[in-house]
């Protein structure tokens, strides 16, 4: 039986008993600011589990079934073993006072015996713990419905659901046990716990159930793990055309199931940034990345593989393939911003490098440090990780606050145009050596201006006179300089560069630079001020290039 079966199955089987059909929400939480991504399929329907007449409303019905897209990143770690995800599919069924307990097990047990074909191997209820009494109700009715099943008692940990985020509907559970793993678990909202962890008692008993896709499909198609299932068959069988290194299973099955959790947030709007669902994302990229490095896999291999998962779910979840280009430009471009930092960290890693310098100098992930320190059996000390970067940040913050001389209350005509050939100056040697080139600390006065930036050599005179002069034709092109504000998250979105280890407020100002033909020259968060044309600026000159640190070069410069 295919995975496509399973779902057709699966929602037939309860619109045949009154369930309304209720499509997917999106990964980003629409009523659950707690949260980050949807992770369960209950998510979208908490509102309903406190005010069942307004199912009735919104559905025409209190029973509802949907197969419900999540992320959980929470066991990020694990995903490389048989049964690990960071993306998945959860089939459930939920009543908001439509039925109770007795129908819920019921169903549980036809659809898994009958439709599936599979043999329970045993259920669990929830035994009591502190306040709460145990579920012998559920424990009676299992054995009602078979009275040869053997019943296993778990206390809240195991045998206790939810809420989701912060404050929500919870209760005891039920589960369902199909070859040693949990495949189904029922859980019977009987109450409300509050933001202080206290419980209330539900007016209207909530069933909602939550049954994974991929590990059903292991038992229903015979598989040993997640990865051999139909859901996952052509992603593997795609990176193995590109492998050009000894196969590692753990890294091949990261890779997949990485490139598909990206293309499902990205479908959703979420795209790469320092914050939020944006660094989830980030981060799951660059996961991505390193791992796919291990197996030999190029960028352009990497991106070629949401090919495959588009064919495998576009007609399913239609943003994926109306999204596509958009999907490949953003998972292709943070490829590219990763691999150089990514080439140079594991360099400076294997050369003994700390934690704190890897982030700060070369944009290393602590989190990649963190990874590899695991593997090579080093102990990474995060107090003193944290310790160095508040200095840092607090270190930056200064500088931020005197780049003009004699604070930010010096306005001075000559400053302000340094300024914004400091721009045009970044804008220059991410032309000549490629966005990796990023801005490492800055000083303005009305003499000179002055940038560091990471580069792990130092330029040659030729380089530098090929910067001066990209910047003194953006200057003599008389290019307008544009101040936009706009959410910061909007933004990041657009790739705006940001000054390394500064803390931006929720709407930023981001300067743009565009040439004659409205191409983007330059965009930067910056508080400003800036001149209104390129013009105003006279005849740029690099002073000087030298050694800030390793991995960082600075140039000072001036206006003529």
């Amino acid at each position: 039986m295919t995975s496509e079966e399973i779902r057709k199955k699966f929602l037939e089987f309860f619109e045949k008993r009154d369930h309304i059909v209720v499509p997917s929400a999106s990964l980003v939480p629409e009523n659950d600011p707690s949260v980050l991504f949807t992770t369960a399929g209950m998510q979208q329907f908490k509102p309903y589990f406190t005010a069942p007449k307004e199912a009735i409303k919104n559905f025409g019905s209190l029973n509802t079934a949907s197969i419900q897209k999540c992320v959980r990143t929470s066991d990020i770690e694990s995903v490389g073993d048989e049964s690990h995800l960071t993306f998945f599919e959860m089939l459930g069924n939920f009543s908001f006072g439509g039925y109770g307990k007795k129908k819920a097990i019921q169903y549980g047990y036809d659809f898994i015996t009958k439709e599936m074909g599979l043999r329970i191997d045993y259920v669990s209820v929830f035994k009591g713990e502190l306040d709460i009494p145990a579920d012998s109700e559920s424990e009676k009715i299992w054995k009602e419905v078979d009275p040869n099943i053997e019943i296993k008692k778990a206390g809240r940990e195991d045998n206790f659901w939810g809420p989701t985020g912060l404050e929500g509907p919870c209760g005891p559970t039920s589960e369902i046990y199909v070859n040693g793993v949990e495949i189904w678990n029922l859980v019977f909202n009987e109450y409300y716990q509050n933001s202080d962890k206290s419980l209330k008692k539900l007016e209207t008993l909530g069933i909602d159930t939550g049954m994974g896709l991929e590990r059903l499909a292991v038992s229903v198609q015979n598989k040993k793990n997640i990865f051999e299932t139909d859901l996952f068959e052509p992603i593997i069988s795609k990176i193995r055309e590109f492998v050009s290194h000894e196969i590692s299973f753990h890294a091949e099955r990261i890779v997949a199931d990485h490139i598909r959790t990206a293309v499902f947030m990205a479908s959703d709007g979420v795209v790469p940034s320092n914050t939020d669902r944006g660094y989830i994302l980030r981060r799951i990229i660059r996961r991505m990345v390193r791992y796919g490095k291990q197996l030999g896999i190029s960028k352009n291999n990497l991106v070629s593989l949401i090919d495959v998962i588009n064919k495998e779910y576009g007609n399913i979840y239609s943003l994926i393939r109306e999204n596509k280009r958009i999907i490949e430009g953003g998972i292709g471009d943070e490829i590219d911003r990763f691999e150089g930092t990514l080439e140079n960290g594991l360099k400076e890693f294997e050369r003994g490098a700390d934690a704190f310098t890897l982030f700060t100098t070369y944009g290393f992930p602590l989190e990649l440090t963190l990874e590899l320190a695991k593997e090579k059996n080093v102990v990474i000390d995060i107090e003193e990780f944290n310790k160095k970067l508040k200095d840092h940040q607090e270190l930056s913050r200064t500088s931020s606050a005197g780049m003009f001389k004699g604070g930010l209350a010096d306005l001075e005509s000559q400053t302000i145009r340094l300024h914004t050939a400091h721009h045009l100056l970044l804008a220059a040697l991410q032309e000549l050596f490629g966005k990796d080139v990023k801005q490492r600390g800055s000083n303005i006065t009305q003499e000179r201006l002055r940038m560091d930036f990471s580069f792990p050599r130092k330029l040659t005179a030729e380089e530098l006179k090929k910067a001066e002069d990209i910047v003194n034709l953006r200057i003599n092109e008389n290019l307008k300089v544009i101040r936009k504000e706009m959410p910061r998250v909007e933004a990041e979105s657009l790739g705006a560069e940001m000054e390394f280890g500064a803390k931006y407020p929720e709407v930023v100002s981001i300067y743009f630079i565009e040439d004659k033909d409205g191409n983007i020259i330059s965009k930067e968060f910056c508080g400003g001020p800036h001149i209104d044309q390129t013009g105003e600026l006279g005849r740029f000159k690099i002073l000087k290039e030298e050694a800030v640190s390793a991995g960082v070069r600075r140039i000072k410069a001036k206006l003529e």
